[in-house]
C-alpha cells in the first residue's frame, strides 16, 4: 500500500444530492449540507455521488459540479471522496481523473454493475482497481457489496485488492454476519493498516465494535449520534452503543426498513427537511417521492428520536 494520508477513522457521511423542484442541482443546499456536516467534530470525510447521492442519475458535467460544490462547501476542513461507478475499467479510470480534477481526494470504486447479475471472472475486480488507480492516481476505497449479490468479493479477492498500493480503506456492507464474523478478523490480521468502515446502515450496532468508522448515508440525518456510537464501539461500551441504537431505532426503521433500500435516499432527504437543512425532498427518476404515509413516518421518527433542527 502506498502511503496515503487520509484518516477516515470516525464518521464518513455519504450526503444526498439536493435538487431544486425543477430537477436541477440545488447548489445553495449543497453548501448548507456540506458546511454543516464538515463542522461536526468526528466527521472525517464526505463521500459524494454514491447511492444516497443519486450519483448515477447525474450526467458527467453534473457529477464534476457536485464534487466541486462539496469541496467548496467543506472549505478544506475534510476530504471529499467521489463515488466511481462507470462500467468498463478504462471508463472508470477516466471518471476518477475527472474527480481528481474537481478536487476529490479519494474514490469509492463500485463493482462493475454487470457483475450484480452475472458474477465476475476470477481476477477481474483486482484488475479494475489496479487500472483505475494506475491511470488516475486517485486513492481508492474497496466497496464490498452484499452477499446476496453476485458481485460480492470472496475473502481472497478482498485480500488481493487491499494489498494493492492505491487501496487504503474498505467500505464493507456484506450483510451476512457469518461472513462478517469470519472474514473481518482475517482482513484485520493480514492488512493491519487498512481502515475498515461499516456501511450497514440498518445493522450498525452489531458491526460497530469491529471497525474504524462508518461510511453511511445515515450520516446525513443523525451524524452527532452516530459519532457517539462509533466512540462507544471503540471503547467496547455496549451499553452506550445500545443506548444510541435504541434512540435512533425509529429513524432506522423509517429510513432503512422500507420495501426498497433505495427508498432510503428519499427518506434521508425528508429527514433533512425535518432537521432544517433542506427545504424539500426532490429526487430524480427512477426514484419516486414517498407517499403521504411514508412522509408522516419519517417526520414522526425524527421527532421520536429527538433530532432537533440545526438550521
Amino acid at each position: 500500500m502506498d502511503k496515503i494520508n487520509i484518516d477516515l477513522r470516525g464518521l464518513n457521511p455519504a450526503p444526498v444530492t439536493p435538487f431544486n423542484r425543477d430537477g436541477s442541482i440545488d447548489f445553495a443546499a449543497i453548501k448548507r449540507l456540506g458546511s454543516w456536516l464538515a463542522g461536526i467534530d468526528g466527521v472525517k470525510s464526505l463521500t459524494v455521488l454514491g447511492h444516497a447521492g443519486e450519483g448515477t442519475y447525474l450526467d458527467r458535467e453534473e457529477q464534476v459540479e457536485v464534487i466541486r460544490a462539496f469541496v467548496e462547501a467543506v472549505d478544506n476542513r475534510i476530504p471529499i471522496i467521489a463515488g466511481i461507478t462507470l462500467e468498463g475499467s478504462a471508463n472508470a479510470a477516466n471518471e476518477a481523473k475527472r474527480a481528481v480534477q474537481a478536487g476529490a481526494k479519494a474514490g469509492l470504486l463500485y463493482p462493475s454493475h454487470g457483475w450484480l447479475r452475472f458474477g465476475y471472472q476470477k481476477g477481474a475486480p483486482q484488475d479494475r482497481y489496479r487500472e483505475v488507480y494506475e491511470k488516475s492516481g486517485l486513492p481508492l476505497i474497496l466497496f464490498q457489496y452484499p452477499d446476496a449479490t453476485k458481485c460480492t468479493y470472496d475473502l481472497q479477492t478482498q485480500l488481493d485488492i487491499t494489498a494493492q498500493p492505491g487501496v487504503f480503506a474498505m467500505k464493507n456492507g456484506v450483510r451476512n454476519m457469518r461472513r462478517w464474523d469470519t472474514e473481518i478478523p482475517v482482513i484485520r490480521k493480514e492488512r493491519p493498516n487498512l481502515q475498515i468502515l461499516t456501511c450497514h446502515d440498518e445493522y450498525l450496532l452489531p458491526t460497530v465494535f469491529d471497525v474504524d468508522g462508518m461510511l453511511v448515508g445515515y450520516g446525513n440525518v443523525a451524524p452527532e449520534f452516530l459519532i457517539e456510537m462509533i466512540k462507544a464501539g471503540k471503547a467496547r461500551d455496549y451499553v452506550k452503543a445500545r443506548e444510541v441504537h435504541d434512540r435512533l431505532l425509529p429513524v432506522t426503521k423509517a429510513i432503512y426498513h422500507r420495501g426498497s433500500h433505495m427508498e432510503g435516499t428519499v427518506a434521508l432527504k425528508l429527514g433533512l427537511v425535518e432537521r432544517g437543512v433542506l427545504d424539500h425532498a426532490s429526487v430524480r427518476s427512477p426514484l419516486l417521492p414517498l407517499d403521504d404515509k411514508g412522509v408522516a413516518e419519517v417526520k414522526a421518527a425524527i421527532k421520536a428520536s429527538r433530532l432537533s433542527k440545526v438550521m
